[in-house]
């Protein structure tokens, strides 16, 4: 089930909203809210529920024993179990068929066979969610909730549960020990202009990028000059607003529940540097693995060399994070080493007009997303040669092309991010919710489209 779809709109949301406000007391809340992200998820396979739950109850039950273990060694035990356990299910599902095909390719006869796994949506981020409450507890960071329902309404929670953001049990605690309170006029209004931004975002601005991109790269890179810079620009642009909408719809999602789900995008395509950059995008992942990985490697501390080691394999793990492909390692390694000459360049950077190392920081964010859209290492050669020798031709459309273009990178350059809104309660505010959500629904024209964060 995607947000962008009539039943979502009309059925699902609906009648989970209606029946969480009918209901009083915080164990329906949280009962009602746990089984509406099962339903929410199995409406894709509702086999993969009882993964999902599997994950769920394994860190809840680890906290709970890391809370009532008084034994260093055995509360070390419990934590290194329950993660082992979650990661184990994350690397057969997501990675086991990538590396036998890489076994393959190197040692044809030592390689187990391909078994051609699906990767159940969403195992990315719930078993980050997993992960950070179980290391929370044991750093003591937090304490172990003892009501399995609470957990549970953390973990399923219909509208971060696929694609994010990565929220982690303490950013949202004290909302959910507050959820039976009534509902707030201010958070009302801003769950329902957050969720029509981000449809705005996805159908009408995401969608239609897609439109001029996909088809570019179906048969094969680009081939010319002007069709590479087409598809780079337009998929990074896409990307973005993809993203950002689904984001953006989350939050609003969890207004409209009374739980606070924290920002995760800021204006990345304005930052200065790909340090700041990585501060912009997709915050919820960048800050999770700065705590759970950067800094228990030992962070920037222990002298240069180490520092720089900690950034590459943060930056590794964080581009096999988003895929079991080369291309994805390739990405993070990319990042890895722009991340170090940001570091190292810094003061000859830091003396440049700001308006210049935003646009150099946007053209290597750019350059990076050709690795992260190609299906092939190979695929992603050929596409950069284009980029970088001027051949003739240009786009079939291009008026088209060059208006949705001039519209996205617009918005990517002067529009406020939603976060910067002051998203009011008054009738005029309501007007334009209304007409959003209309506008949104007429380019909709019932054909929902996936995200391109639910392949993570």
């Amino acid at each position: 089930m995607v947000f962008n779809s009539n039943v979502f709109l009309f059925a699902f949301f609906p009648v989970v909203f209606a029946a969480f406000w009918a209901a009083k007391p915080k164990a329906q809340r949280y009962a009602l809210l746990a089984v509406a992200g099962y339903v929410f998820y199995g409406y894709w396979d509702w086999r993969y529920c009882v993964l999902l739950l599997f994950s769920s109850l394994v860190s809840f039950f680890a906290a709970l024993g890391i809370t009532g273990s008084t034994n260093p060694k055995g509360r070390k035990a419990i934590l290194v179990s329950a993660i082992s356990v979650d990661l184990s299910l994350l690397g057969f599902f997501k990675y086991y068929d990538f590396f036998a095909q890489s076994l393959a390719s190197l040692a044809p006869g030592a390689a187990p066979p391909l078994l051609h796994v699906v990767l159940p949506i969403g195992i990315s981020f719930y078993t980050f969610h997993t992960i950070s409450y179980v290391v929370d507890v044991y750093s003591g960071r937090v304490r172990a909730t003892r009501n399995l329902p609470e957990y549970l309404t953390y973990v399923n929670l219909f509208s971060q549960l696929v694609a994010g953001p990565i929220v982690r049990f303490r950013q949202i605690e004290a909302d959910l020990e507050a959820i039976d309170g009534p509902p707030r006029e201010d958070w009302m209004a801003k769950g329902v202009g957050f969720f029509v931004i981000g449809l705005i975002k996805k159908v009408v601005i995401a969608d239609h990028l897609a439109s001029i991109v996909d088809p570019m790269l179906a048969h094969g890179p680009p081939s010319t000059f002007a069709l590479a810079w087409i598809a780079a620009l337009g998929y990074t642009a896409q990307l973005y607003f993809d993203f950002s909408g689904y984001s953006d719809m989350a939050v609003g999602l969890g207004y409209l529940f009374g739980l606070r789900i924290p920002q995760n995008f800021n204006a990345p395509y304005r930052a200065t540097g790909i340090g700041d950059f990585w501060r912009r995008w997709h915050i919820s992942l960048s800050s999770w693995l700065r705590d759970y990985l950067y800094l228990p490697l030992g962070g920037n501390r222990g002298g240069t060399l180490r520092t720089y080691r900690n950034l590459m394999i943060v930056m590794l793990l964080g581009g096999l994070w988003h895929g079991a492909n080369w291309t994805f390692v390739v990405w993070g390694a990319y990042h890895g080493v722009m991340l170090i000459i940001d570091r190292v360049a810094q003061p000859l950077f830091s003396r440049l007009p700001r308006v210049v190392y935003q646009l150099q920081t946007f053209l290597l964010a750019l350059l990076g997303w050709v690795f992260f859209r190609s299906p092939t290492l190979g695929f992603s050669m050929h596409w950069f040669k284009a980029l970088a020798t001027y051949t003739p031709g240009g786009a079939a459309d291009a008026s088209r092309v060059a208006a949705w273009l001039f519209i996205a990178y617009a918005l990517i350059a002067f529009a406020p991010e939603t976060w910067d809104l002051k998203l009011s309660t008054r009738r005029r505010w309501a007007v334009a919710y209304a007409f959003g959500f209309a506008l949104a629904y007429l380019f909709m024209n019932g054909n929902p489209t996936v995200f391109l964060y639910y392949q993570f």
